[in-house]
C-alpha cells in the first residue's frame, strides 16, 4: 500500500467488533497520520476513542481494516524484507517505535524511577546500562525531576507519576507517542503539570495521538482534531474548524455540554 513521505500512520477502514458484531467498537475509521501531527481524539464516552487509540499498537486487534505504520502494514500477518522475501511479522519491533502512556501510570511499584525509565532501553534495545541512565536523567531533568531518580512511584504525586510514565516512553525514542487520556486520573491542580510536559513535545515536533477531555488542549496545542461517536469518525478538521464551526449535529451537542 502506498503512502506518502509525510505520513506516518495510515489507517483504512479500522474494524474492531465485538459479540460477533453486535458491538462495533470502531466502525470503518479511515485517517492519515502525519509526522509532526499533534491529533487529538475527542468524543463522549464509549464512543471508541481507546480502542481507535489501543489498535494502533495492535494491543487491540481489529476485526478488520489496516495500518499501516511507518510503510509496514502491521494488521499483516507477514510481510516483505529487504530481500524480497515474506518474513512473520514482528509486531514487537514496532511497537518500539510508539510510546505508550495509560490514563493509569503502570509504573513497577517495586522499582526505583530509574529503572522504571531504563529496563526496555536495556533489556529490549541493549543499551548499556550507563548510557541508558544518562538517558533518563536528561529526560528526568526536563520534566523536572531529576532529584526524584532514586524514589519509589509511592513516593510521587499523581502528576509526577504520569510525568515518569511519559519520560519512560520517550526513553525509547518512539517515531510516535499515543496518550490515553493521560490526566483523566489525576487531581486538577496536576493537571496542568503534565499538559505542560505534552505542550513541550509538540512544540519540539514529536507526533502525537492524545484521547483526551481536555478540550483547552485539544484547541491550543492540536493541529488536527478528530471527533468520534458510537465507532465512527463523523468529523475531522483543524481546532478552528471543530470548535469554531462544527457542521455535525452530534459534535455540536456534544460541545455543546463540555464547553
Amino acid at each position: 500500500m502506498e503512502t506518502r513521505d509525510d505520513v506516518l500512520i495510515s489507517v483504512k477502514d479500522l474494524k474492531k467488533y465485538y459479540n460477533k458484531g453486535v458491538i462495533k467498537a470502531l466502525d470503518g475509521i479511515t485517517v492519515d497520520i502525519n509526522k509532526g501531527d499533534v491529533m487529538v481524539v475527542i468524543g463522549p464516552s464509549g464512543s471508541g476513542k481507546s480502542t481507535f487509540l489501543r489498535s494502533l499498537n495492535l494491543m487491540e486487534h481489529p476485526t478488520g481494516g489496516s495500518i499501516v505504520f511507518d510503510g509496514v502494514d502491521i494488521t499483516s500477518k507477514k510481510i516483505k524484507n529487504a530481500e524480497g522475501q515474506w518474513v512473520k511479522l514482528n509486531i514487537d519491533e514496532h511497537r518500539q517505535k510508539m510510546g505508550m502512556v495509560f490514563q493509569h501510570f503502570n509504573l513497577f511499584p517495586h522499582m526505583t524511577i530509574m529503572d522504571n525509565i531504563t529496563l526496555a532501553p536495556i533489556k529490549v534495545k541493549g543499551v548499556s546500562k550507563e548510557d541508558a541512565e544518562k538517558k533518563a536523567l536528561e529526560l528526568l531533568n526536563r520534566v523536572g525531576l531529576a532529584d526524584r531518580a532514586g524514589a519509589y512511584p509511592i513516593q510521587l504525586s499523581g502528576g509526577q507519576k504520569q510525568r515518569v510514565a511519559i519520560v519512560r516512553a520517550l526513553a525509547m525514542e518512539p517515531q510516535v507517542m499515543l496518550f490515553d487520556e493521560p490526566t483523566s486520573a489525576l487531581d486538577p491542580e496536576m493537571v496542568g503539570e503534565v499538559l505542560d510536559v505534552m505542550r513541550e513535545l509538540a512544540r519540539e515536533g514529536m507526533t502525537m495521538v492524545v484521547v483526551t477531555h481536555e478540550m483547552g488542549f485539544a484547541r491550543e496545542v492540536g493541529n488536527r482534531v478528530l471527533f468520534m461517536a458510537d465507532g465512527k469518525l463523523l468529523e475531522e478538521g483543524t481546532p478552528e474548524q471543530i470548535f469554531g464551526a462544527p457542521k455535525n449535529a452530534r459534535l455540536q451537542d456534544f460541545l455543546r455540554k463540555v464547553l
